[in-house]
């Protein structure tokens, strides 16, 4: 597949260049991925020196958005920077994150790094693979050895669901791209999802949610995950909110919590797919995000949180010719 390139020329690149940064002191610290417990757990990590960045990788299981993790390492820093790397849909995390004044642009060195699309460890077990000991992606082929034998995956069929979407190569903040890559598949459209789900009668779609928030267990995940779920603390783990709770109480809780908080970032979340990744039970929490997106371009027009700094959200911009409430209730239809 064009724009692949060996693991391992890659991850040399960025060790170099990271270590380089270190030693002529441009950076005091790197933020990338290291190995998780198993062969496809990629997890955020902190390099402090040349010689721990033996430890850093970058693959198509590098999933992770990192910018998140700036908010409070940033404030910690000391007078260095940290490097952060970045894949083009991460790229929109931290310019919210920027933007909200979350985290110092000046103390923050962003690199850009190709991506050619991340893998989804589910549907690779759902395609068969159990046991997985190791997964080569050096090929056209995604191949993934097993303790059963070794199986072929073309890489657009274990796609991210963001990945199916994706946004482009494009990086909207950067101090210097290593390896420029557009991804080289066939996008879908984002919002066939939301009209699946405004087809459906009423009850079809209070039926659907019930179902799938009926799963949640309140891990808070795809709060963690999320970029600008960035509140220093969040009502639900304030003490004196009366919904502070870290199990759901009933199905009104299970409703309640992910309601809140799709309405929290609305007009601020990128799309970046975060909490549906995260999720250990697999809820689709992106359509609900993804439903007030398409309203708000309908309402305003086309926008993308996240790609630019300087320009206002639609729901913080007040203009004359802005939907009225009645109009706006009439065209939205329902998630």
């Amino acid at each position: 597949m064009p724009g692949i390139i060996e693991n391992a020329k890659r991850v040399k690149e960025m060790r170099g260049r990271a270590g380089e940064l270190l030693r002529n002191g441009s950076v005091s610290r790197v933020l990338g991925w290291e190995k998780g417990e198993l062969c496809y757990d990629r997890v955020p990590a902190f390099f402090d020196s040349e010689p721990e960045l033996e430890g850093l990788v970058y693959d198509g299981f590098s999933s992770a958005m990192l910018s998140k993790y700036l908010v409070r390492a940033a404030k910690n820093a000391g007078d260095g920077k940290i490097l952060v790397f970045l894949k083009p849909c991460d790229s929109y995390g931290l310019n919210l994150l920027v933007k909200e004044h979350r985290v110092e642009r000046e103390r923050i060195y962003a690199v850009g790094v190709g991506c050619c699309g991340l893998l989804d460890v589910g549907k690779i077990k759902a395609g068969g693979a159990k046991n997985i000991k190791s997964v080569d992606e050096s090929g056209s082929g995604v191949i993934v050895h097993t303790s059963a034998g070794d199986m072929t995956f073309e890489r657009s069929d274990i796609l991210l669901e963001k990945c199916l979407v994706c946004k482009g190569g494009e990086f909207m903040i950067r101090d210097e791209v290593l390896e420029p890559v557009e991804p080289p598949f066939e996008r879908e459209d984002r919002f066939a999802g939301v009209a699946k789900l405004e087809a459906m009668t009423p009850e079809g779609r209070f039926a659907f949610w019930r179902g799938e928030l009926s799963r949640c267990i309140r891990c808070n995940a795809c709060r963690n995950a999320c970029p600008v779920c960035s509140c220093g603390t969040c009502v639900f783990d304030n003490p004196r909110s009366g919904v502070q709770s870290k199990a759901n109480a009933d199905s009104f809780e299970e409703n309640m919590f992910h309601i809140v908080r799709a309405f929290h970032t609305a007009g601020r979340c990128s799309d970046c797919g975060e909490c549906s990744r995260v999720c250990p039970q697999r809820i689709p929490l992106h359509l609900l995000n993804r439903k007030l997106i398409k309203d708000i371009d309908g309402f305003f027009g086309t926008f993308q949180a996240g790609a630019e700094i300087e320009k206002k959200s639609p729901l913080t911009d007040y203009r004359l010719d802005d939907a009225e409430p009645g109009a706006a209730g009439a065209k939205g239809g329902r998630v």
